[in-house]
């Protein structure tokens, strides 16, 4: 039975999607209990009587605001996120979920939880669609704006090792973004990074942007600056390619037409591109699963980032991640 520490006051909309995300995951799951850190009030009026005895509350009302600088939440050892990194490095809890200060979060999670022997800095991963029927692991996604060739070639490790034991992959495939799939591509740091990785089993090589969309591979690495523009730049994709299909719809009674026949295809793109069918990012290198979910998480979006750190802490993943940095360090 697993404990799952929740920050419950994170969110940008309050405690409210939080609270029904985690009843929804207590609904499919019973092998788990949670501890919901905030304000107790608040929280004991959005929690149905049938599930308290499955939800402890730890009563606190500081919270870190999005405003706050992540260094603060050093300081603030009262606040939600603080006391919920708190319970797992105490042993109370096995996992922490929180959408609230993805900066903070990361600083508290190794600071207080601390890193898997081996790992130099902890990396972000997340999930991104494909035109096959898979996604891609993309690592670091803004973790770390300033990587070395040794942090590249450690969340290569972390990446394969996650797909393996948690996303159930098989042989994963890596991938290291460039500028161009051959060898010499890349800046310095990129080709230092090409021969440490050349090290571990199904290395692809390089690989380019438009690869990660099409599945080429399972696991793509690159450093937090360029990850995180990924991201952020995919997502920015998706949200106006849905707004010109829309505005194309509307200007044409055929396309209209034709739309109550693409219902079915655009659904499955939604769901395809929506992140609250991952939940959240997990932070790998730190000694217990920290999931990052989106600060606008909806409960769906809670209720699957749960489900995500209850996989990883029934996995071995931090025992093969500092098992495998070792064998391939050498």
């Amino acid at each position: 039975m697993h404990t799952i520490a929740i920050d419950a006051m994170g969110g940008d909309f309050g405690p409210e999607p939080i609270i029904q995300g985690l009843i929804s995951a207590l609904k499919s799951n019973n092998n788990f209990t949670a501890i919901a850190v905030g304000k107790k009030d608040e929280l004991l009026s959005l929690i149905p009587q049938n599930f308290l005895s499955r939800i402890e509350i730890l009563d606190t009302d500081d919270v870190i605001s999005m405003s706050d600088s992540a260094t603060d939440a050093l300081k603030r050892k009262e606040s939600t996120i603080y006391k919920a990194m708190e319970l797992v490095r105490d042993g109370k809890a096995g996992a922490v979920v929180s959408a609230g200060h993805s900066g903070a979060s990361m600083s508290l999670a190794t600071l207080r939880i601390g890193r898997i022997k081996g790992v130099s800095r902890p990396a972000i991963a997340t999930l991104m669609p494909t035109s096959e029927n898979q996604n891609t692991l993309v690592l670091d996604v803004g973790a770390n704006v300033d990587s070395d060739a040794k942090n590249l070639f450690q969340f290569a490790v972390m990446g394969q090792v996650y797909a393996e034991d948690v996303l159930q992959l098989e042989d994963p495939i890596i991938g290291l973004l460039s500028n161009g799939e051959e060898e010499s591509k890349g800046n310095e740091v990129t080709k230092e990074a090409y021969g440490l990785i050349s090290k571990v089993p199904n290395f692809a090589g390089n690989v380019e942007g438009s690869d990660i969309f099409k599945g080429t591979v399972d696991v793509v690495v690159c450093d937090g600056f360029v990850g995180n523009i990924l991201l952020k730049t995919a997502e920015g994709v998706a949200d106006t390619i849905g707004k010109i299909i829309k505005k194309s719809l509307k200007r044409s009674l055929i396309s209209i037409a034709g739309a109550v026949l693409m219902r079915k295809v655009f659904k499955n793109l939604k769901v395809r591109v929506d992140y609250a069918e991952y939940g959240g990012a997990p932070l790998l290198g730190v000694k217990a699963p920290v999931i990052i979910a989106h600060g606008k998480s909806n409960p769906k979006a809670i209720h699957n980032a749960i489900l995500q750190a209850i996989s990883a802490a029934s996995s071995n993943l931090n025992d093969d991640i500092e098992e495998r940095l070792a064998k391939y360090s050498k």
